[in-house]
């Protein structure tokens, strides 16, 4: 039986989307299984590790979650090297958000490997009485790109497990693709952050 030290991989995967739609609750529902309503907004970038067995091997996954306000751009930008996939959260609560995917998708072609592969999440469908992007709306926009799509509650934990499934799968398939040998491992290097940012950037 292996050990959480002894993996096979590591995928490097990137959170993001606007400030608000809730990354930092459905980041904090996969790895620790809990969630809160009470969160400050994200500083900079935060990242949470976490341990999966994917398509028969056990990968480490480095899962960084950015700020998505527009004056921390410039840090998140710095974050698309290496990442091989990208989760894109909008709010079924927020119509902006949705529309901002576009803005999103288009830095991502600039910034990111043309490789990385990308899964769109609606997030807070849990909030049925605020809903104001359907789900034939996040279909459609997802195979506009050709991406795939899953609509998410963090408070009931719906689809967290299955869209971080499916973003490593495919991350996976890539790795392996592009490397005779499949157990080689990718080191990342931490953000060193300042002890209080390191205490704000626990937050949504």
């Amino acid at each position: 039986m292996q050990s959480k030290q002894d993996y096979d991989t590591l995928i490097k995967l990137l959170i993001l989307g606007d400030s608000g739609v809730g990354k930092t609750c459905f980041l904090v529902n996969y790895c620790k299984k809990s969630f809160t309503r009470i969160h400050l907004p994200t500083i900079g970038i935060d990242y949470e590790h976490k341990y999966e067995d994917v398509d028969g091997k056990h990968v480490k996954l480095q899962i960084w979650d950015t700020a998505g306000q527009e004056r921390f751009k410039t840090i998140t930008q710095n974050y698309y090297k290496g990442s091989m996939g990208i989760i894109l959260a909008y709010s079924v609560t927020d119509p902006n958000t949705f529309k901002n995917i576009a803005d999103w998708m288009k830095q991502i072609s600039e910034r990111a490997d043309p490789s990385v592969k990308i899964v769109i999440i609606a997030t807070k469908i849990d909030m049925k009485d605020q809903r104001k992007v359907s789900t034939q709306e996040g279909e459609e926009l997802a195979q506009k790109y050709g991406v795939k799509f899953f609509e998410t509650s963090a408070l009931e934990g719906t689809n967290v497990i299955e869209a971080f499934k499916c973003i490593a799968s495919q991350a996976l398939q890539t790795i392996q693709a592009s490397s005779p040998i499949n157990n080689f491992k990718i080191i990342q290097k931490p953000v060193i952050q300042s002890k209080k940012q390191e205490k704000d950037a626990k937050c949504c």
